[in-house]
């Protein structure tokens, strides 16, 4: 299979080529030249397989030669190896929805499931070419610590996690800054979300810094991360009795990634009705969705901070498609939210976008007794961003029984001890390996959120790394 970049459809990269460099040269992001469709038939027959044997048959139609099949189903398989749950992913029932337990892996948030294989994908590539490599990521709380996980002690790596200072809980910055490997590095920007992301981008816009350094990245920009998240899309449509009822599903939406792992998956064949994109009062796509203005402004904090973002970084993969592919159009769009802070969808373009998306913002009380109405009525805690995401189902969704009904848990509630306490007056159970956080060391510096001494920092590190 081969992959072009959003902003330029001339040229075309292997998934190895799309895998390793994250981030188009031309700012774009990648995508696959055509869409593989599986048939009915076809996806009938993973009705029984495991979420490993799914794993495989979904990546292996999109990373082409990169792997040899005993490869692909040996990363697989290591990957899943340290899920607490040997399902993986796992599923109960609240209200006519099925709830979809993402965070059983290493860091209790659907991120691992995307990020050990990335990790293991790295370690296969790398050890064959013996060359080095930095990544550098940003984080809202969760991917940070998924990524340390997976690439921690990796021989050929280097990891550079960026977090907004003071704007992550506790758990989710001890969980990353607690790891002391030589080739892990945590840093804290003074600073929003917004701010660590835009300093990633840019430092991947710097042809010169990112060669230097052989920078790549293991943000949701990475199409390897869209593919592991299509994944489950297919394995809770396969878990149920009644596969013939079309899907509604409802995700807490930040970057973008997760849900448009489920518009992927519905142009693959599956029967995906509507996908919800659910997120807190920064709702900057519930806005677009509804007048085609694409505008971000000042991000407030929330009780939900993995989606106080107001730039979506994977929106430009739904732009390039709801523009028909035309990438000139595209990059018409992105010049303009880069020098005038906004777009504007014209009547077709966001015709496009409703056909397969709804949008539903949810206030911080609303989420708060969402939580504790779950908890009294089910003796379930759901984490603030799942909450969210059941809240906005309920909302848009009459809950017949023409349609499935899922909503993505997407973290643990024990990361967001002071979110759960307000609304059910008690902590949330904590593994055992989380409470253990709270007594390591911490390692991390914080940076003013500029983009020199930002780069000056890590290219002293790496020079450091590989004398």
């Amino acid at each position: 299979m081969l992959y072009f970049s959003t902003r330029d459809k001339q040229r075309t990269f292997s998934f190895k080529e799309v895998f390793l460099n994250a981030l188009a040269s031309d700012g774009g992001l990648y995508v696959p030249t055509s869409i593989p469709k599986f048939s009915p038939e076809k996806i009938q027959s993973m009705k029984n397989y495991t979420f490993q044997e799914m794993s495989y048959e979904i990546f292996n139609v999109f990373v082409g030669d990169a792997f040899s099949p005993e490869e692909l189903k040996g990363i697989i398989s290591k990957s899943y190896s340290v899920f607490r749950n040997e399902k993986i992913v796992d599923l109960k029932l609240i209200d006519n929805i099925s709830c979809v337990e993402l965070f059983h892996g290493p860091t209790l948030a659907f991120k691992d499931i995307a990020m050990q294989v990335l990790g293991n994908m790295y370690e296969n590539l790398l050890n064959k070419s013996k060359n080095k490599m930095n990544l550098i990521t940003a984080t809202s709380g969760d991917t940070g610590a998924a990524a340390i996980d997976a690439l921690k002690s990796k021989k050929y790596l280097n990891i550079f996690v960026l977090h907004p200072e003071n704007k992550i809980s506790e758990t989710q910055r001890r969980l990353m800054t607690t790891v002391l490997d030589k080739n892990v590095y945590n840093i804290a920007i003074k600073g929003t979300f917004d701010d660590c992301q835009y300093l990633v981008k840019e430092m991947f816009n710097d042809q010169k810094f990112r060669s230097n350094i052989q920078m790549s990245g293991v943000n949701s920009i990475n199409w390897a991360r869209i593919v592991a998240q299509i994944v489950y899309y297919f394995f809770i449509y396969l878990s149920q009795k009644e596969t013939e009822k079309r899907m509604v599903v409802s995700v807490p939406t930040g970057n973008f990634g997760d849900i448009y792992a489920g518009y992927i998956a519905k142009q693959m064949g599956l029967p995906i009705e509507k996908l919800i994109i659910a997120s807190n009062h920064n709702n900057l796509l519930e806005k677009c969705l509804s007048t085609g203005l694409y505008q971000p402004s000042k991000v407030n904090p929330s009780v939900s901070p993995s989606m106080d973002i107001q730039v979506a970084s994977n929106f430009e993969r739904i732009l390039f498609e709801i523009c028909n592919q035309d990438e000139s159009r595209v990059v018409a769009l992105m010049k303009n939210l880069k020098n005038k802070k906004e777009f504007q969808l014209n009547k077709t373009e966001l015709s496009n976008l409703q056909e397969n998306f709804l949008a539903h913002s949810v206030s911080e009380e609303e989420t708060l007794q969402t939580i504790k109405q779950v908890y009294q009525e089910h003796n379930s805690v759901l984490d603030p961003h799942s909450a969210i995401g059941f809240k906005a189902l309920k909302k848009l969704s009459s809950l017949s029984n023409n349609f499935s009904y899922f909503c993505f848990e997407t973290a643990h509630p024990c990361k967001f001890p002071d979110a759960i306490v307000s609304a059910i007056g008690k902590e949330p159970p904590m593994p055992d390996f989380v409470k253990k956080i709270f007594s390591k060391e911490e390692s991390f510096v914080v940076l003013d959120g500029n983009l020199e001494i930002l780069k000056s920092y890590i290219e002293k590190k790496v020079s450091n790394n590989s004398s």
